[in-house]
This record gives C-alpha cells, sequence and structure tokens, in this order.
C-alpha cells in the first residue's frame, strides 16, 4: 500500500515524530511523509507514534491508497526531503 502521513505535532515532540517517521516512510517535506509500506510496518508505525504524541494537543492524519495507478503528484517550487519520489 501507498500511504502520505502528516502531523501537526508540538514542538517538544516534533524530534521524535520525526525520527519514527524516517525509519519507515520518505520525508517529502516539513511534516509530509510518503511511500510504500505494509499493513505491518503500518501498525508498527502507528503504534510507536502512539508512544510518542500527546493525543490531546497533537494530530497525525495517514492516507492510505491500495495503489498509484490513477494518481499523479505536482511539485510547485523547489522539491525537499532530497528522498526519491513514489508517485
Amino acid at each position: 500500500m501507498f500511504v502520505i502521513l502528516v502531523y501537526d505535532i508540538h514542538v517538544r515532540r516534533v524530534a521524535k515524530v520525526l525520527k519514527t517517521c524516517r525509519k519507515y516512510l520518505h520525508w517529502v517535506q516539513n511534516s509530509v511523509f510518503e511511500g510504500k509500506t505494509t499493513e505491518g510496518k503500518l501498525a508498527r508505525l502507528m503504534a510507536e507514534l502512539k508512544q510518542i504524541i500527546n493525543e490531546e494537543e497533537d494530530s497525525v492524519v495517514i492516507y492510505c491508497f491500495e495503489n498509484t495507478w490513477y494518481s499523479r503528484r505536482e511539485v510547485m517550487g523547489r522539491e525537499k526531503g532530497g528522498e526519491d519520489f513514489f508517485l
């Protein structure tokens, strides 16, 4: 599956969330990750993030796609992240 993860995390926890997400997905730009993963790896990522975030203050949104056949990725301006892109 292909996922896009976005987050809005309190500054005290941003570094931990960033480091955790980088273990599973590719950094695209500030607070945005994307990549192919499995259900198991996604479950592990979510479990790790649940241990870090404060659900009263923070937000993590994960969009899951079974395939990317009908998708297109457009970038305006400078690309960030320095990683290869999947779309």
